[in-house]
């Protein structure tokens, strides 16, 4: 019988972006034991027949391809508010999503993307290109004086442990401003002692301060060869934000195509705990 409990959502507009998703969903799919629900939004309620045939025919091909259950949907609406709604009546666990990248004429290119995952209560990893491997085997962890920083920890956790992964902790760059700094450090310090309590193996590395966190940040995880990025998205992101390009939208579509998990600033629960730590 086909498990489609809290199953892993995938938009999709049929381009062989939404296909590098569904591979690198595959490997989650197989370690949590649930499918991928593949999601297409239309404008209107004619194309749903022609959508639907179109949707399930890639449903079926892909179920058959990797050996998991995947299911086809269409949703009328549109995609920076229906893949978040869709999230919460099927009550998916994960999404992945590809992007364009900022250039094309694609629907989810850059900055449309980064608009999607901030109504989602679940995290969404980004994918640009088909992913070297189909296992996760470095995470990287930047950490800085935000408060939020501890709302993404529970889910390091969460994918470290399905893919027994090491967690590559960038520490910002010592700042003069005494309380940025002890933001910093308290920060570094519950994300060890959270690690460390759950077993998961990590190492500690401080950024130079000679470019943006953001850009060192993804300079690092070139440089360690990371499968993922994990993120906390702005808190309170605004249309100002979109305008000027916030540092997420650099991350997502970073040039080493290095898969991004964005989880929003909000308590959520994975597997039973909270992604905040408790």
């Amino acid at each position: 019988m086909e498990n489609l409990s809290k199953p892993i959502l995938i938009p999709t507009d049929f381009t062989v972006i939404a296909q590098y998703a569904i591979e690198l969903a595959v490997s989650f799919a197989r370690l949590t034991n649930t499918g991928i629900v593949l999601v297409h939004i239309v404008k209107k309620a004619a194309d749903i027949p022609e959508a639907t045939a179109k949707v399930e025919l890639e449903a079926d091909k892909a179920s058959k391809d990797f050996g998991v259950p995947v299911k086809g949907v269409v949703r009328e609406g549109s995609i920076f508010s229906t893949i978040g709604e869709t999230v919460t009546e099927l009550d998916a666990s994960l999404v992945l999503m590809g992007t364009h990248g900022i250039r094309g004429m694609q629907k989810l290119t850059g900055s449309w993307a980064l608009k999607v995952l901030v109504t989602s209560k679940v995290p969404i990893i980004v994918v640009q290109t088909n992913p070297r491997k189909k296992s996760i085997d470095k995470i990287v962890f930047p950490v800085d004086y935000k408060r939020e920083n501890r709302e993404k920890i529970g889910w390091a956790y969460y994918v470290a442990k399905l893919f027994k992964s090491k967690v590559l902790i960038l520490r910002a760059e010592p700042a003069r401003d005494k309380k940025i700094e002890q933001g910093i450090r308290t920060n570094l310090s519950f994300t060890e002692k959270f690690l460390r309590s759950k077993n998961i193996d990590f190492d500690v590395a401080v950024a130079q301060g000679k470019e943006s966190f953001a850009k060192e940040s993804l300079q690092f995880a070139e440089d360690v060869d990371a499968d993922l990025i994990l993120i906390i998205t702005t808190k309170g992101i605004s249309k100002v934000d979109f305008a000027l390009g916030p540092s997420e939208e650099g991350i997502i579509t970073n040039s080493a195509n290095i898969p991004v998990m964005c989880v929003n600033p909000r308590k959520s629960k994975v597997g039973g705990f909270s992604a905040t730590g408790g």
